[in-house]
């Protein structure tokens, strides 16, 4: 899919994230994103994936657990929305979510495990679409958005951590 959404596909907040997308196709996009996130996460040692940059944020492992539960919501709004369900659906607290996640007591191999097979799942699903699904529009967190706008919103957000992670944990 090579057409970018429009600002009525989605909220002020989410342009943060669409807006980091370059051009291209998303599910290509996507799939380069996912080997560049690979090499990083594999270059981490498990005492890096351990720290904390400041008292109470998250530690790096778990940012990376957040990225992938962040992309299976998204991509559960897509399907859905992609599927021509008009059902309006939830927000979520990712800070809620994280006291849930078990992130911080898996090894740094198993985060990564748990991105990789989001991430597949992701692509699989967007392959999957016909071009009407792409710019089908459904309400979640009592916003209008499209299923093309939540896929740019996958990647951005995984961008937009990219370089929390490369700012606040990676310093050299």
């Amino acid at each position: 899919m090579r057409q970018r959404p429009t600002n009525v596909e989605y909220t002020s907040y989410q342009e943060q994230y669409v807006s980091l997308v370059g051009d291209g196709s998303i599910t290509d996009i996507l799939a380069e994103q996912t080997e560049h996130s690979i090499a990083l996460f594999s270059s981490i040692t498990e005492e890096q994936a351990s720290y904390r940059y400041a008292p109470g944020k998250w530690s790096l492992k778990e940012v990376i657990g957040h990225i992938s539960d962040n992309e299976r919501v998204m991509s559960y709004r897509l399907l859905r929305i992609a599927r021509g369900d008009k059902t309006p659906l939830p927000g979520y607290d990712q800070d809620d979510y994280m006291k849930e996640a078990p992130f911080q007591s898996w090894t740094l191999s198993q985060v990564i495990e748990d991105y990789v097979s989001v991430r597949r799942a992701t692509l699989t699903l967007l392959r999957g679409l016909s071009d009407e699904a792409w710019s089908k529009m459904g309400i979640a967190n009592d916003s209008a958005i499209s299923a093309r706008a939540l896929a740019y919103i996958n990647a951005g957000h995984e961008l937009h951590h990219l370089s929390i992670i490369q700012e606040k944990y990676l310093v050299k």
